[in-house]
């Protein structure tokens, strides 16, 4: 099965409510798209949202990166050579993870059809039945108590809250939403490096002294800050950890090193794809690290192959934050994983079963 051709296109899909974090609001999802097509006639999907205040991709340089860079070097590759063809995609250029991870994906997709199984599978088995978890965007704190409940309605158990805007506000949001949901869904914070390490611990253990049940808190402080992540830690009961601090395995040699977090969040579009997600993932189980599973506002493309390796990977693998589908209004991917709410159900057909994507926009 060869690669002869390589082609792009962009998606864009609106959400049901806008999604806030303390780094940006975000009201579609909008990706490029990559089709790796065969000489077999199979086609693999990928995808890359833009999100450059996190991987410093644009949707103008993850583009150039696959049309300069990646299309001359798969066209004419047999996609049975996938390690080989993995490195070269990892060494052709640095950072650029969003692009690397859409044509990685793709490729993923194309091996698994070759053998003419699951993705799951291929990468080691397990459950095809997964839960999520589905994020509450920081806002005003009846709107997040209102969004909360509507989430425990529709079935959700575990409800991730965004904050850190305003130290003082999201203690109050945190009691409310707790107060309102309590004994029908856990909570986890993420304060997307919104946080100094003494503002972390002093929220959390005014949380925690109030009786506010957390299962974690993610990434407090800025990326680059793994002392203060230590820092926090070292001085609070909850779990803490690691997102935007993990793009490949030497971040995460180096948190566990300096015991600056409890949990390492994977994401495939700071991993540059699924070779390193699954090197961090055997990694972190070398070291008995909890992993998360996670995505970055992505279509359901990219949520399924992390999904698809969550599966493969559990229980090193223990939870999971691939809500993007239950947050878009619908779900142009015809074919593959199926998302109800809290539920993810992996496909048997081969690779990640796509079929076709309606409402594509081809690049010329």
């Amino acid at each position: 099965m060869k690669i002869v051709d390589v082609k792009l296109g962009m998606l864009k899909v609106p959400l049901i409510t806008p999604f806030k974090t303390a780094l940006r609001t975000v009201e579609c999802v909008e990706d490029v798209i990559v089709m790796l097509e065969t000489d077999t006639g199979h086609i693999g999907y990928g995808n890359a949202p833009a999100t450059a205040v996190i991987t410093g991709d644009t949707h103008g340089s993850v583009i150039e990166a696959i049309r300069t860079i990646y299309t001359p070097l798969l066209l004419n590759r047999d996609v049975a050579d996938l390690n080989r063809l993995t490195r070269e995609i990892g060494a052709a250029m640095i950072n650029n993870t969003s692009a690397k991870a859409a044509v990685e994906i793709a490729l993923y997709d194309l091996f698994a059809q070759s053998y003419q199984t699951p993705l799951y599978r291929l990468l080691g088995g397990g459950e095809s039945s997964l839960t999520t978890d589905i994020t509450i965007s920081v806002d005003y704190i009846d709107k997040m108590v209102a969004d909360a409940e509507m989430a425990v309605e529709r079935g959700f158990e575990i409800l991730k809250l965004k904050v850190g805007k305003d130290i003082r506000l999201d203690i109050e949001r945190i009691k409310a939403v707790y107060s309102a949901v309590k004994g029908r869904a856990l909570l986890r914070l993420d304060a997307n490096q919104g946080w100094s390490p003494k503002q972390a611990v002093m929220a959390i253990r005014s949380l925690e002294e109030a009786g506010v049940l957390l299962e974690l808190v993610e990434q407090p402080v800025k990326a680059s800050n793994l002392e203060g992540m230590r820092y926090i830690s070292e001085r609070v009961k909850t779990p803490i950890m690691a997102d935007e601090s993990i793009f490949g395995p030497l971040e995460v040699m180096e948190v566990i090193q300096r015991h600056a977090a409890e949990i390492i969040n994977i994401k495939l579009m700071k991993t540059g794809g699924i070779s390193n997600a699954l090197k961090i993932a055997d990694l972190a189980g070398l070291y008995d690290i909890e992993c998360m599973v996670g995505c970055m506002l992505e279509t359901s493309i990219g949520v399924s192959a992390a999904a698809h390796v969550a599966a493969a990977k559990s229980p090193v693998v223990s939870k999971l934050d691939l809500d993007v589908p239950s947050l878009c209004q619908f779900d142009p991917v015809i074919g593959g994983a199926t998302y109800k709410d809290a539920d993810i159900i992996l496909n048997e057909t081969p690779g990640l079963g796509i079929e076709k994507i309606e409402g594509l926009q081809l690049l010329a």
